[in-house]
């Protein structure tokens, strides 16, 4: 597991005596390092990636800047500076790509914001408006080894997709609601609410289908993944769980937000470290009923 920085010890010490980070709005965070009041450190400046590893498919770092752009407010603005037509249904085009963190992570929450914009991209008509976060990832690379917190909105459905779990490469425990016969459609369900073990497998395992989520209103969806090493990690959107895995076979690794098939915004990216084991409990029942 990483130690948090140097940065990040210095302004967590002054946190502690009435310190907090500027921000640009009351609402984000853009001083990198920055501590809110909940403890979370700032991961993005609002400027440029220079904190953060970003490739493209071709690799090109110069493409990468291009497509992960600071937006007017300080968020992160994903395609911003190209064409409106873009390049839909393109299939594996040289845009998809990723910001990964520099360093590895284990036991932690981290949070952010997106909204999606109108711009469409690479293969949209296949998997509609799609980014998302890998975490525990042990393979860096488009699309790398791990495991995925989904950033999804299916607007030929109307169905979110978003803290649906996207299994590469990694073994977990996940339970669901049986009533669904096609292991692929079935959805998170709790085992206090019915919820039955499943068979390992790879690929999309749904979130909730009670999941509260924002689509093409132009409103910030809030997410958050909270990871306690190989025990457990949650996922949250809008402060309710709508995603559980336990037992996981992976135990650290870095962390990366995507690029794919759609103009997207984030901000807010941030993150806290647990230096102790958390029980799962703890964070199921601070979650909104």
């Amino acid at each position: 597991m990483k130690k948090i920085s140097k940065l990040a010890v210095v302004v967590l010490s002054s946190i502690m005596i009435g310190s907090c980070g500027s921000q640009k709005s009351k609402n984000q965070l853009t001083e990198l390092g920055a501590v809110d009041k909940e403890g979370y450190v700032n991961l993005y400046n609002g400027k440029d990636m220079d904190n953060w590893d970003i490739m493209c498919r071709n690799f090109n770092r110069d493409l990468a800047k291009k497509v992960f752009t600071a937006g007017e407010n300080g968020e992160m603005h994903v395609f911003k500076d190209f064409p409106d037509e873009g390049t839909t249904n393109a299939g594996k085009s040289l845009t998809h790509c990723m910001f990964f963190t520099k360093e590895k992570y284990s036991k932690y929450s981290f949070k952010f914001e997106y909204k999606w914009g109108t711009k469409t991209y690479n293969n949209f008509n296949q998997f509609q408006y799609d980014a998302g976060l890998y975490y525990h990832v042990f393979d860096v690379a488009i699309w790398p080894q791990g495991i995925e917190y989904q950033v999804r909105y299916n607007h030929l459905e109307n169905r979110n997709h978003t803290g649906d779990i996207w299994n590469s490469g990694a073994k977990f425990d996940w339970v669901a609601d049986e009533k669904v016969s096609d292991p692929k459609m079935k959805t998170y369900l709790s085992l206090k609410d019915g919820g039955v073990v499943q068979e390992h497998r790879g690929g999309e395992h749904r979130a909730h289908k009670n999941a509260p989520f924002h689509a093409l209103d132009g409103q910030w969806n809030q997410c958050e993944i909270i990871v306690m090493g190989n025990q457990y990690a949650i996922h949250k959107l809008n402060g309710v769980v709508v995603n559980v895995l336990t037992n996981l076979s992976l135990i650290e690794g870095v962390i990366g937000l995507q690029s794919e098939t759609a103009e997207v915004f984030y901000r807010n990216i941030k993150i806290k470290e647990f230096k102790e084991d958390i029980p799962m409990e703890v964070f199921l029942n601070k979650s909104k009923k």
